[in-house]
């Protein structure tokens, strides 16, 4: 597969890297740093959901304009939004500037992506293979991003725990973003998209516009239900109610990353047996309710098990999801159908954290964010299914 790809698509995979060990490691220590600097529960959650809210409201902006602005142009935007946002996160005990931060700025309380990186990489990756290769190529580049989220995990604990503070992993942060700085710049107008006569009209969409408003609509339900398990709340609750150490934690969570990236490489065997909506929801259902058992388990090696298991499978519907979405577009229309829909995303994810910052806060409750989350996602599974099972790409004969 490498072989077959541009020097530009090979620096994507490095920036897809590096972005993702810095959301790994962050992601292990954020909530008990906040907390460890004086914030409450409510507050941690207030400032996550906000934190999302910003790199939507701003992801939106960006990547709705990548195609006519210039891609590399807005990658270099994020790289230094994400900069800033470490610097800000490591040099200050304020909310009210830690809320200006993390709005304004690219951080991810998740592991996952969020800001503009994600949707306009994988535009430009569409460009480099035939459609039938697509969700090869998406399944190497989930593997790689769970594989560097696996490995800042396991260092963002690591770092925490051995300074005793989790505002190394800040800096740490920082400098992957003005990392990613360097390397965007290195990209060529090869990356840039394609030239277009159609007049687009809302939001960059032009003909793709209903069905990509159908899909944001059922992913932001799937986002809404994993913000309530975003990576570092689930540490936290392993925290509470385990008193799990960080560097034990950044072990839990190397595990996972590694087994929900290996994962993803089955995607492509799969999809090319049932296509790649069945693949979707055949993996993501019962990883849901997987989630749903973690919290039901009577002890801690029982809780990390299934948490792992849950991960094993995880990650196959990712690939799918994103070839999916690449394949029943336009191409001149595939950036602002991933900023769009990643948003969307974006937008569920954000709201959750303020309710289970909520529930956190009360001792009785902390399970109950798995429960909520698993129902809304098997929701979203059935849904998608429904609505889109007949919906095929073309190299599926649609």
């Amino acid at each position: 597969m490498f072989s077959l790809l541009t020097a530009d698509a090979r620096l994507l995979f490095v920036t897809r890297f590096v972005r993702l060990f810095a959301y790994g490691a962050l992601a292990v220590v954020l909530v008990i740093y906040l907390t460890g600097l004086g914030l409450s529960e409510a507050q941690t959650g207030l400032l996550l959901t906000l934190t999302l809210a910003g790199d939507t409201a701003i992801s939106l902006w960006l990547t709705t304009r990548a195609d006519r602005f210039g891609r590399r142009r807005t990658l270099l935007i994020g790289a230094m939004l994400m900069a800033a946002a470490g610097l800000a996160f490591a040099l200050t005990k304020n909310f009210a500037l830690l809320v200006v931060a993390g709005t304004i700025g690219v951080i991810s309380p998740s592991g996952n992506e969020v800001g503009p990186f994600l949707s306009i990489e994988q535009a430009a990756l569409s460009q480099v293979v035939p459609a039938a290769r697509r969700t090869d190529l998406f399944a190497w580049y989930t593997l790689v991003g769970a594989l560097a989220t696996a490995l800042g995990s396991l260092c963002g604990g690591f770092v925490s725990q051995g300074m005793h503070s989790g505002r190394a992993v800040m800096f740490l942060y920082a400098s992957a973003g003005l990392f990613l700085l360097l390397l965007f710049q290195r990209l060529s107008p090869t990356a840039e998209a394609p030239p277009s006569g159609s007049t687009k009209t809302l939001l960059g969409l032009g003909s793709s516009r209903g069905v990509v408003f159908k899909l944001s609509a059922l992913f932001a339900m799937d986002s809404f239900g994993g913000g309530f398990v975003v990576q570092s709340l689930v540490a936290y609750w392993f925290y509470l109610r385990y008193h799990v150490e960080p560097a034990a934690l950044g072990g839990i969570f190397f595990g996972a990353n590694v087994f929900a990236g290996m994962s993803a490489l089955l995607a492509t065997r799969l999809a090319a047996r049932f296509g790649l909506v069945r693949t979707m929801v055949y993996t993501h259902l019962p990883s849901n309710i997987l989630l749903l058992l973690v919290p039901l388990m009577p002890n801690l090696p029982l809780a990390i098990v299934v948490l792992l298991a849950r991960f094993s499978i995880s990650q196959m519907d990712v690939p799918t999801r994103q070839s999916y979405t690449m394949a029943i577009v336009r191409p001149e229309e595939r950036s602002a159908t991933a900023g769009v829909t990643g948003v969307a995303r974006t937008t569920g994810a954000a709201i959750a954290p303020l309710f289970a910052g909520l529930l956190f806060s009360v001792p009785a409750l902390i399970s109950f964010p798995f429960f909520i989350a698993g129902g809304m996602k098997i929701g979203y599974d059935l849904l998608l299914y429904r609505a889109f099972v007949r919906v095929k790409p073309p190299e599926e004969g649609g």
